[in-house]
């Protein structure tokens, strides 16, 4: 993918803030415990939080919370839907945070986006020695029939190569450059589940960044092969289901 590419996906979200908040899943808390247990500290600061999915896990749990967002759209969300979180405009290359002031940095389906180049030095920058770095994703669990079977249907554009466990796996593999001041990381996946129907599944698969850039015929005839898939399935064709899903978290700590 080239970089004006990756530019345009990852500029599309704040198009649709407010149903991305509306859609988006939270977090697997034993995911989000796992992150946090080597990080020396309280202090966690979300890194490109969006509309705040991983934050508001974040500030249930007790931490002391800050939330970095570069998109005003979806930083907008996030304050009106946690007010009492401190949340600041900022990108993971320019961090807003003087040096050594978080324990942990993470990041919620976002650090696929970031120049790792730049903001590897600049997560190291504000962490505190043995800080945590970890990113976590929730993907679909296509070990289940239908979900693989809706994966197919929808398109990559929909359910996109990391969305799925072994995707995540090999899409991150090399994500965390040996050269950037981490140890070696590690890997865990948690099970987790979102409540849907037909409508709100196919409403958050236009969430995604594939779909948002797409001209509108393509996106609506994928819209409605996925529409018309879960119409046809029994697990799906009426009323709530959960979604089977997966948090899958990759941790490092800073030497």
């Amino acid at each position: 993918m080239s970089q004006d590419e990756q530019g345009l996906l990852r500029s599309s979200f704040g198009a649709a803030a407010v149903e991305y908040a509306a859609h988006r899943p939270d977090y697997a808390e034993a995911a989000v415990r796992w992150a946090l247990d080597p990080a020396p500290g309280p202090r966690v600061l979300d890194l490109g939080a969006g509309t705040g999915k991983l934050t508001g896990v974040l500030a249930a749990s007790g931490v002391e919370v800050v939330a970095v967002e570069p998109d005003p759209a979806m930083l907008a969300e996030l304050r009106r839907t946690l007010p009492a979180v401190r949340a600041l405009p900022g990108s993971a290359e320019g961090i807003p945070l003087p040096d050594g002031t978080v324990d942990a940095v993470l990041s919620g389906n976002a650090m696929h986006w970031f120049d790792m180049a730049v903001a590897g030095p600049e997560i190291a920058r504000v962490l505190a020695p043995g800080g945590v770095l970890a990113g976590l994703w929730n993907v679909l669990d296509d070990r289940v029939d239908w979900v693989a079977g809706l994966a197919e249907v929808s398109g990559s554009e929909a359910i996109g190569p990391r969305d799925t466990p072994a995707g995540w796996r090999a899409q991150t593999a090399d994500l965390l450059d040996p050269g950037l001041p981490f140890g070696m990381p590690r890997r865990a996946e948690f099970p987790h589940g979102q409540r849907r129907t037909a409508k709100s599944l196919v409403a958050t698969l236009a969430t995604k960044a594939g779909m948002l850039v797409l001209p509108e015929r393509e996106r609506d005839a994928a819209l409605d092969r996925s529409r018309a898939y879960l119409a046809g399935r029994a697990e799906t064709a009426v009323g709530e289901f959960v979604l089977p899903m997966r948090t899958c978290v990759l941790r490092t700590v800073r030497r």
